[in-house]
């Protein structure tokens, strides 16, 4: 493909296009600041382009020019493998790093009948890990509330497989939490404490199932809004499942039942 703004070849760290790549892999505000984020790899660059994500800048070795392409309006800027080693935050450098455009949150429906929430889960392979897995057992969206990890860090972006690109997931602060709450989205709570039902035995149906962190459990303000509590019978030897699996034992639950 010839339609991209291809400009130069850089040779140097100073580049503003090296620096602001760099910048976005490793500051959140950054991300926020522009609206963008950075991401790495050809598998998650193939994904980004097939889901229909806008890439504004993609730095790469020639090679992976020639080879793959890029996007429509994209800026192509080739590079040799040691800058790209130096935007990395991996151990070997990629063919690309490329920077997308966040995707809208504001208004971001609810739509169908089953929804994960995170609530101050601060591992970003965690939350990668549940976008990935929500995505593929077609949960409505993943909500994220109280201090979540950035899915837009590149370990959340990793860990989601290009998921990060498919799946719909929005921040929601305490209050919007109860407006959804009082406006009929029954709330349910994972937690091993006594009083839980067993999840087997538990009606899902036009739920959303709030899960804390593994250290900390679910914040006083979201167990505030939970209409039921519920619990994954494990070895009592055992004090809790990590945050991620917990989701996706969950998640698996409502989608076995075809709920929607």
């Amino acid at each position: 493909m010839r339609d991209s703004e291809y400009t130069e070849h850089i040779t140097s760290r100073r580049n503003p296009i090296v620096q602001d790549i760099k910048r976005l892999f490793e500051d959140k505000g950054r991300r926020d600041e522009k609206g963008e984020f950075a991401c790495e790899g050809a598998k998650l660059y193939r994904e980004a382009l097939a889901a229909g994500v806008r890439v504004t800048c993609a730095l790469m070795t020639r090679e992976f020019l020639e080879r793959g392409g890029v996007q429509k309006g994209c800026r192509a800027v080739t590079a040799p493998d040691d800058i790209l080693k130096y935007v990395s935050t991996q151990k070997g450098a990629a063919d690309v790093a490329f920077v997308c455009a966040k995707p809208a949150e504001g208004g971001l429906p609810l739509s169908g009948a089953r929804h994960i929430v995170l609530d101050g889960v601060q591992d970003p392979g965690n939350v990668g890990t549940v976008i990935r897995t929500a995505n593929a057992l077609s949960i409505g969206s993943v909500i994220l509330t109280g201090e979540c990890a950035d899915p837009y860090n590149p370990k959340s972006v990793r860990a989601s497989m290009g998921a990060v690109f498919r799946q719909k997931f929005c921040h929601m602060s305490l209050t919007e939490l109860k407006t959804h709450h009082e406006s009929g989205m029954r709330i349910i709570g994972a937690s091993p404490g006594e009083g839980s039902l067993d999840i087997c035995k538990a009606d899902l149906t036009h739920s959303a199932v709030a899960i804390g962190s593994e250290g900390g459990g679910l914040s006083g303000g979201v167990l505030s809004l939970c209409d039921e509590m519920i619990a994954i019978q494990i070895a009592p030897e055992c004090e809790s499942l990590n945050a991620a699996v917990a989701a996706a034992i969950i998640m698996w639950e409502m989608s076995r039942r075809g709920l929607r």
